[in-house]
């Protein structure tokens, strides 16, 4: 992906000295970075590298028990429970690997994406579906299709009908698990193509996690490489998969070539 043109120098997202631990487990440790507006960070390694820890330690779902979050100059960990949970409707995004968890499999598509809205305060149901059916169309769901629960859907189409629920209120910062886990190579590449041009057109800064290097090197301008709950390199994508100097990255980029 191409270098994002940095829109400001201050970073949207500071993360410092970041630890979770599990008893006397290390979910992650003393991980620290900067997310600049428009930005696309991708975060690799395999199970049990802490990845998903710290993507959860990130988007508020775990309390982390050392470090600092600064969201926007915000410490994040400083908010009240009230303050975190607009945050999270209004600027936050967060895209499930399993669209379900993110879904509400028993109201319609259209009411799915219309929900989002009405949390940040929408009241017109004109309107409301009418942005609705924009967003079904942004991500590639038939118009007819609105009024379709998500149980109707194909795999595909629920994760694509969860980013527009997520995406519909304009977040800042999307937080992404897995988007496209599986998911048939086809549909992989479609939703790609998609998040890709999303991404791009409303300018928005993400922390993606996934185990495919694949997924990264189309969509994250920067990765880091997690390994035992650290962060065992990071810089560009394209310098770190294509000249990895961390014996750990270097056996993830090997093993994707031989396969």
């Amino acid at each position: 992906m191409e270098r994002v043109a940095v829109t400001s120098d201050q970073p949207l997202l500071r993360v410092e000295g970041l630890t979770k631990r599990y008893g006397s487990r290390i979910g992650c440790a003393d991980v620290g970075f900067d997310l600049y507006p428009g930005e696309v960070l991708g975060i690799v390694g395999e199970s049990g590298s802490g990845k998903s820890t710290l993507l959860s330690c990130l988007a508020g779902h775990l309390r982390p028990d050392e470090g600092a979050i600064t969201y926007d100059r915000r410490d994040v960990l400083a908010m009240a429970e009230t303050e975190r949970r607009r945050l999270s409707r209004t600027e936050w995004a967060y895209v499930h690997q399993n669209p379900r968890d993110g879904l509400r499999m028993g109201v319609s598509a259209g009411g799915n994406v219309g929900e989002r809205l009405m949390a940040v305060g929408a009241r017109h149901y004109g309107g409301i579906r009418e942005q609705a059916q924009d967003w079904l169309g942004r991500v590639e769901i038939a118009a007819d299709r609105i009024d379709d629960r998500p149980a109707q859907f194909s795999g595909g189409m629920q994760q694509r009908l969860q980013i527009a629920r997520n995406l519909v209120t304009g977040p800042r910062l999307v937080f992404m698990d897995e988007p496209t886990g599986g998911l048939d190579v086809s549909v992989q590449a479609r939703l790609l193509d998609l998040l890709r041009g999303l991404v791009r057109d409303l300018g928005l800064s993400v922390i993606i996690v996934t185990h495919d290097l694949a997924v990264v090197r189309l969509l994250a301008h920067r990765l880091m490489v997690m390994k035992g709950g650290r962060v065992v390199e990071q810089g560009l994508t394209d310098q770190v998969l294509d000249d990895p100097q961390h014996a750990y990255t270097q056996i993830l980029v090997s093993s994707v070539l031989q396969v």
